[in-house]
């Protein structure tokens, strides 16, 4: 197997007596989905909050392609293709949805936000901002604003804008969040559909998204990773059952 493109060793965070990160150990293998799922409290917001460079970690090592991260910032990751969506998709309500990820793609090329009137009109901006929409399912919806687009279309938009960086990987935390049956069922479509371009490792409630995405699952509880593996084997493992998925 090759070398992962993010190995998370050994990762410690505490808040005072609590060790919300204990020993944390993940691979995530380039070209994989790999999602990590956990009952509520288990961790799962503080290990990502580590691993995209929004908190410390107290002790372990996280390393992203072929380099040590564990101490860089969160801007830097970003830059580094290590992009996580909300890191980078602070969506402007009020400009048309195909002006927001051609900032996102200025962004990227790096320019300031400031420049955004030249983003609006620059036609090797709005060109592939438009190409993005089209692939995430939003062509007809550019010259929308932001702001008057479904939820769903909300967080298509924002899956939009951090795909623009060109990750290398690309951190997804509860991209279902709030979507109805017809949402997720289509934003479950769409990830699939960029299994063979991105890499993205997955935090997720909805397990019916998690099992049909995922190619390796991570079970989190209290803070420790209690198994990985294929999605039939988490389905099949006692210990999973018990923690989390119960023993229907």
């Amino acid at each position: 197997m090759s070398e992962p493109i993010l190995k998370v060793t050994d990762l410690v965070k505490r808040f005072g007596g609590l060790v919300a990160t204990d020993a944390f150990n993940l691979d995530v293998t380039e070209g994989e989905i790999h999602a990590v799922i956990g009952p509520n409290g288990a961790g799962k917001t503080t290990v990502i909050n580590q691993i995209s460079g929004m908190m410390k970690p107290d002790a372990g090592q996280i390393n992203f392609d072929s380099q040590d991260i564990t101490n860089m910032s969160a801007s830097n990751r970003c830059h580094a293709g290590l992009v996580r969506s909300f890191q980078i998709t602070s969506i402007l309500l009020d400009f048309p949805a195909v002006d927001n990820v051609a900032l996102a793609i200025q962004a990227r090329q790096g320019h300031s936000f400031h420049f955004w009137k030249p983003a609006r009109t620059d036609p090797s901006l709005k060109e592939p901002a438009r190409e993005l929409l089209a692939e995430i399912g939003l062509g007809g919806r550019g010259d929308v604003l932001a702001g008057n687009l479904a939820h769903g279309e909300q967080r298509q938009l924002e899956i939009a804008m951090a795909l623009a960086t060109s990750p290398k990987l690309l951190l997804l935390d509860e991209p279902m969040a709030g979507m109805g049956t017809d949402d997720t069922e289509r934003m479950t479509q769409y990830l699939r559909s960029l299994k063979s371009k991105y890499t993205m490792l997955l935090i997720e409630h909805d397990m019916d998204a998690v099992f049909a995405l995922a190619d390796r699952i991570t079970v989190l509880v209290y803070g420790q990773a209690i198994a990985c593996g294929a999605p039939e084997e988490i389905r099949a493992n006692p210990d999973v059952r018990r923690a989390y998925l119960g023993e229907d």
